[in-house]
This record gives structure tokens, sequence and C-alpha cells, in this order.
């Protein structure tokens, strides 16, 4: 899983590729018909006409889709949920809260959350495995404030899903050397908890091709740990042992930044090595 700072990025953003940014005037439309669409999606609710309300946002796909290369140059075109680009197959603009109904983990499905149908915040991209697994599964902690229409409260919401928009939740989530996602050690009981539901209901384990490239990872990092520690013995004595860390050096820090592919499983390892040189190489 990859944070995404969502709250403060926007399209209009001067460090996005140009073939990616939005001018202030397009922007300023796009939330406009946003606002246009949550009207219509409104009147429709008030009249008691959900099948036609839920059409309507049917029809309207295309305006989130809109967004879709600015929502993938936000996370160098992974997944958000997996970190992975292609093995969690074909990438699609997501809705974390699910926009026509939900369902918890007891009871029927309910009406989902429509009015955020068209509200960014509320994008994830997630590779086809995740997002259909999740579909419209979206339970909360007992006792949790549920949001409403009325009565907007999300940000009061527990939910039992792990968010790549929370910084927080980001770390709740580590890899074994098997490619299996896990928590991280040391969580409280709630947070482990949260991790199981979305790792079980994501399939983020279950997709065996996701979890046997997690481990090539790891075994890639670790058999370069291993070359690194064993030139940085050698480099007390030798220049050419110096030269031979600082590449096995460069290699694990180029797995390990945010662009690459399952960076995640990368860091994960080199903390599992406990290894304070390389541990200050990830900052």
């Amino acid at each position: 899983m990859i944070f995404i700072d969502l709250e403060n990025k926007l399209p209009t953003d001067a460090d996005l590729p140009n073939e990616v940014r939005w001018a202030q005037a397009d922007w300023d439309a796009w939330l406009a018909e946003s606002e246009r669409f949550l009207e219509i999606l409104a009147q429709l609710n008030a009249a008691g006409d959900i099948t036609g309300r839920n059409e309507f946002i049917n029809r309207h796909s295309d305006h989130w889709g809109k967004l879709k290369p600015w929502l993938l140059a936000l996370s160098c075109g992974k997944c958000w949920f997996t970190e992975a680009r292609d093995i969690a197959s074909h990438l699609d603009v997501e809705h974390f809260r699910p926009k026509k109904a939900t369902r918890g983990i007891k009871g029927p499905e309910k009406d989902g959350y429509w009015w955020l149908a068209f509200d960014y915040m509320n994008f994830r991209i997630a590779g086809t495995v995740p997002n259909r697994k999740k579909g419209v599964w979206f339970p909360l902690r007992y006792g949790s404030p549920c949001s409403s229409y009325r009565r907007r409260c999300e940000g009061d919401e527990v939910p039992h899903f792990l968010d790549p928009t929370n910084a927080h939740d980001v770390t709740l989530l580590a890899f074994d050397e098997e490619g299996k996602a896990v928590p991280a050690t040391g969580i409280e009981r709630w947070d482990e908890i949260r991790v199981r539901r979305t790792v079980d209901r994501l399939k983020l384990t279950e997709h065996q091709a996701l979890a046997e490239e997690r481990r090539k990872v790891w075994q890639r990092v670790n058999r370069l740990i291993n070359k690194y520690s064993q030139a940085r013995c050698e480099a007390r004595y030798s220049a050419a042992a110096r030269e031979r860390s600082k590449g096995y050096a460069r290699e694990i820090l180029t797995l390990s930044k945010p662009d690459a592919e399952l960076s995640a499983v990368a860091r994960c390892c080199v903390l599992f090595r406990n290894d304070p040189c390389l541990s200050r190489l990830l900052g």
C-alpha cells in the first residue's frame, strides 16, 4: 500500500508532467460540474427515485474517468492498494466509500455514499483484483457513526478497510519473505483486525501472482543486502570493495524508492535485516 497525500494534491500542481497537469479553468469547470451532478442526485434522491439516481451515476462515469491520468501520476502508475502496476491487472478509479450500495460485516446491503460519487477525495486507483473483490463492502467498527447525506460525518467514521490516503493506515501493513501481506509488528489489536480485514477482502495475499512478485522483490533485496554486507567487511582493505558496497546500496535504495514497483516490500526487507547503515538510507 502506498500513501497518497490526496488532501494536499490538485491536478493543477506545477510539479506534474505537462500531459497530466490541468489548467485552473478546466479544474474549476470540473468541480462546478461535480456540484451540478450532486444537485441532480440530491433531487432524484429526495423524490425517492433511487434507480434513476444510480443510473445517473452510471451514465456519468466518464466524469471521474477524466481524473485517472492525474490519480495515476500521484502513485507513479501504481495501484494504491497493492503498489503493483500490472500484476493486479487493469487499474481503475475506485470509490473508497461505495457510491450506490454498501455492505458491512453483517446484514443486507444498504444505500451507498451516493453524494460522494463525484467527489474526487473519494477516488482511489485500484487494480482489478482489489477493486472487484472489495465491491460494495465497506464495514464500519461496531458503534461507529455512519455518515448520511443529511448528516455528513465521514471524518468520524471508523472503517475496517485501510485507506491509502491515510498516512497512519499505510504504516500498519507489512510484508514477509513469502510475499504475504501481514500486520506490522507492535500495532494495536484493532489495527491488526483492520489489516487482516483489508488483506482478506481485497485479496492482497490470496492473489498468487502478486504474492509471488513480492517474494521475488524480497529475495532480490535480501541478496543485495548480503552482497552489501560482505563488501563492507572487505572495504577496510579494498577500494574496489568500497565501490561495490556503494553500488549495492544504490540498487537497494532504487528498489525502495516510491516510484519502484512493490517498493514497500523492499523497505520491509531492509528493516527486517536491521542494518543501521541501510536503515538510514530509507530516511
